[in-house]
């Protein structure tokens, strides 16, 4: 059995740390929940989730900025032989879900995924491109989105990764650009060396549904009766400003009114956090659009300094 779930958050997926946390006590009130901090938080959130949903904060080997989802590979390094369940802000559980891996003696558990050779590239690793440098490398036996999987830690050491992963504030992958989407491409690699060197059993099910390509049996009536599926739900890359537009927002308003509905003043304290997400996520909408337009002004500069340099004189 599972002994704990870990949830990733930042500051700017308070409001979805909120949703993912209800989801879970809504199916298991009692299991040890903990907050995966890899960057600041928004103000007064782990004192909200301890206070009144019994959320703890995992401790870590450091504080600051781990970089895109490396602070999930801490689940790792936890205490040796501790079950656990790793899930992004982003996700919700539609039910039952730890009872996949109930009479599994498998150390990991990863959702059973299909790609294309060419979108494993893109995605997770190329793993040619990494037989160049290891010439031991094997093509992945199976691929899995890191926003939800099933590990137990002591199993795999940092040093399973130190050739590939540089343990500094914020993590790195070497040679930069060989693994892909932060933790995702690492991750993958390690586990699929593992089971195709030593023997490691990594199973895999249908543990993950992303909205994008079905919501069938899932929906908020499912949901709340205890009738749907027992998967989990990643919003991966399908988040809107407005949770109502998109693809399955009524699961997420359900266990957001879920979640509001355990604090003081629940309904004032849920529409001044959506204020609040509204001006964050806008800030960082200007914040990209501003670098991206300093980058393209920047590039046209230089761009018509050397086509300058470049005219030849006109000799007389």
């Amino acid at each position: 059995m599972v002994d704990c779930i870990y949830v990733t958050a930042s500051t700017h997926d308070a409001r979805y740390t909120r949703i993912c946390v209800a989801s879970i006590r809504y199916f298991y009130p009692g299991i040890p929940v903990r907050l995966l901090v890899g960057g600041p938080l928004q103000r007064g959130l782990a004192e909200e989730l301890r206070r009144y949903w019994n959320v703890e904060i995992a401790k870590l080997p450091g504080e600051g900025d781990y970089g895109w989802g490396f602070v999930k590979l801490e689940a790792l390094f936890g205490r040796p032989g501790e079950k656990f369940l790793v899930l992004d802000s982003d996700t919700v559980i539609t039910g039952p879900v730890l009872e996949q891996w109930r009479d599994n003696h498998a150390p990991f558990l990863v959702d059973d995924e299909r790609q294309s050779e060419a979108d494993a590239k893109q995605i997770y690793y190329d793993w040619k491109d990494v037989s160049k440098i290891d010439s031991r490398a094997h093509a992945p036996e199976f691929l899995f989105n890191s926003g939800q999987w099933f590990g137990t830690a002591g199993v795999l050491t940092r040093g399973d990764f130190s050739p590939w992963l540089e343990w500094t504030m914020p993590r790195r992958t070497l040679p930069a650009g060989l693994f892909m989407n932060g933790d995702q491409g690492i991750l993958n690699y390690v586990l699929n060396q593992k089971a195709a060197r030593e023997g490691l059993r990594v199973e895999r099910k249908q543990i993950m549904r992303w909205p994008g390509h079905s919501m069938d049996g899932l929906s908020a009536e499912t949901v709340s009766k205890r009738q749907a599926p027992p998967l989990v739900i990643h919003w991966a890359g399908m988040k809107k400003t407005r949770l109502r537009n998109m693809t399955g927002g009524a699961i997420l308003l359900y266990f957001e009114k879920f979640y509001y509905s355990r604090l003081p003043r629940g309904a004032a304290r849920r529409f001044w956090a959506s204020i609040r997400d509204l001006k964050t996520h806008t800030q960082q909408w200007l914040g990209v659009r501003l670098t991206l337009t300093l980058q393209k002004r920047i590039g046209t500069a230089i761009f018509w300094l050397l086509s300058r340099d470049e005219k030849p004189s006109v000799g007389v």
